[in-house]
């Protein structure tokens, strides 16, 4: 295949515009009007630091790639070969059957099927729609399998609103509880704790100069349509990421050397927070043949 994300296929409405990966399912560009709100990679490149990727059947990390299912030891393969870890599950680096592809949607579906570290079958769909402001972005997961199983899911998008270097972003989010970073841990996220009075409170907004995260917010709140809000700002520009009741936690990640950018931020809706197949922390339990759908989105305000 001649590209490291397969085919690339586009869909538009107005003039905003958004680029998806067959390999991944996952979200290489989005544009209004030329401006460009997600951080975008050049098609024959792989995505930078996880860039737009779908995290399934888990986000973020399992300690030692090792958790139990009915009373078996699983041994997921090491993805995370610095830590001994297992990290954003199995479907990122896999090729998606395209199942409708419209002007401005597109459907994509990916079967995931009983293999070392994971014993029950899923299938999973994706489908993005775009309007003239906005990206929505809807996932299903189903149990293709004969046993109950706990999944979960996150997405990898790093923002910005145009030009505007990073640092000069507010950032605010609704979050009252966070496991912050442990650099050298194996496992590296800290006990749940409250924000208050932290380092860690952007419910009112904060700058992003000279903050450093990578960060698992939880304890969102859910605004007026029912969904979790979080916010990038600049002056009176404004990119609402949000996501359904389902997405209880927010990963913050700003590193300084994305590729093409520098200083970046991502914000990664999930379901669930690190090492959540050993810890069962807000697992989406799927009994055999059940589904889950969830949706969250990208709105220019």
């Amino acid at each position: 295949m001649a590209n490291p994300t397969g085919e690339q296929f586009e869909i538009t409405r107005g003039n905003a515009r958004a680029v998806i990966t067959e390999i991944g399912a996952g979200l290489r560009a989005f544009e209004v009007g030329g401006v460009p709100y997600v951080e975008a990679f050049a098609e024959d490149e792989k995505p930078p630091k996880g860039a737009g990727q779908v995290l399934l059947p888990w986000p973020n990390r399992t300690k030692g790639g090792q958790w139990d299912y009915q009373g078996e030891k699983q041994q997921l393969p090491i993805t995370e070969e610095a830590r001994g870890n297992a990290i954003h599950g199995l479907t990122r680096h896999e090729e998606w059957e395209l199942l409708e592809h419209a002007e401005s949607s597109i459907t994509l579906a990916i079967d995931v099927p009983a293999q070392e570290g994971w014993p029950v079958p899923l299938r999973a769909t994706i489908t993005y729609e775009i309007s003239p402001r906005e990206l929505v972005v809807t996932h299903e997961i189903r149990n293709e399998g004969e046993s109950p199983i706990g999944v979960g899911l996150g997405t990898h998008p790093y923002f910005r609103i145009g030009d505007v270097p990073t640092d000069e972003l507010t950032l605010t989010l609704p979050a009252s509880r966070v496991r912050p970073y442990l650099g050298d841990e194996q496992m590296p996220y800290a006990d749940e704790q409250d924000v208050e009075g932290t380092e860690y409170d952007f419910r009112s907004g904060k700058p992003l100069e000279g903050v450093d995260l990578d960060t698992a917010f939880g304890g969102l709140s859910v605004a007026e349509d029912g969904n979790h809000h979080h916010v990038l700002a600049h002056g009176d520009r404004e990119l609402l990421v949000w996501a359904g009741p389902d997405f209880r936690w927010a990963q913050v990640f700003t590193p300084d050397d994305l590729v093409g950018r520098g200083r970046a931020v991502a914000i990664e809706p999930m379901t669930c927070p690190a090492d959540a197949l050993n810890t069962g922390t807000d697992l989406i339990d799927l009994e055999p043949a059940s589904s889950w759908t969830g949706s969250w989105g990208i709105r220019v305000r």
